[in-house]
């Protein structure tokens, strides 16, 4: 079956009465736009694969529309090579970004992931020897042990933990035991 509405809620009311495999939905729509009204269909059962279309080559609308649950997202001005593209990577539960979008999203990400690399993680904010006696710690070795296991005294051993502690704010081996996990220093076995 096909539809065809005039507005967001009429698409939502559209996909819960006909069910589609696919619903090609402009981001721009009166009364209720294509972001909210795609959010809204992907929660349906069984939800329809939305590819959104728009005249919009910015990547805040692309964004905002993949957050929401599309497949796909195809400028206006290229639809008619791009769509039926869009359309066969969707039903396949693949991401279709046009060209010309899909390089102002990778810019972003790639933008993003450096501003994250920037922040201070384990690897920038410790020595090699605190981030060993860290995972060692971490993975339950007494402090007799680590000094063993690293040719060291205890006392060089109680050292790196004060150290931990005040560099990273964290006062107890339990609070150091989850930040090596979500640092990816060591895993919970």
């Amino acid at each position: 079956m096909v539809g065809e509405a005039a507005d967001g809620r009429a698409a939502i009311e559209m996909a819960k009465q006909l069910e589609p495999d696919v619903i090609v939905m402009d981001v721009g729509m009166p009364d209720l736009n294509g972001i909210d009204a795609t959010r809204q269909v992907s929660n349906l059962n069984p939800a329809p694969r939305v590819v959104a279309l728009s005249m919009h080559a910015d990547r805040r609308f692309a964004g905002e529309m993949l957050r929401a649950g599309a497949k796909a997202y195809v400028l206006k001005e290229s639809a008619f090579e791009e769509l039926a593209s869009a359309i066969r990577e969707a039903m396949m539960g693949k991401v279709f970004l046009s060209p010309r979008i899909a390089g102002v999203v990778v810019e972003d990400y790639v933008t993003k992931i450096r501003d994250e690399d920037e922040m201070p993680n384990a690897f920038s904010r410790l020595s090699p020897r605190e981030r060993e006696v860290l995972q060692l710690m971490s993975e339950g070795r007494s402090t007799k042990e680590i000094a063993r296991d690293l040719g060291v005294s205890v006392k060089t051993v109680e050292t790196h933990r004060r150290q931990l502690m005040t560099k990273l704010n964290l006062y107890t081996v339990a609070e150091l035991t989850k930040y090596a996990v979500r640092e990816g220093l060591t895993a919970l076995s």
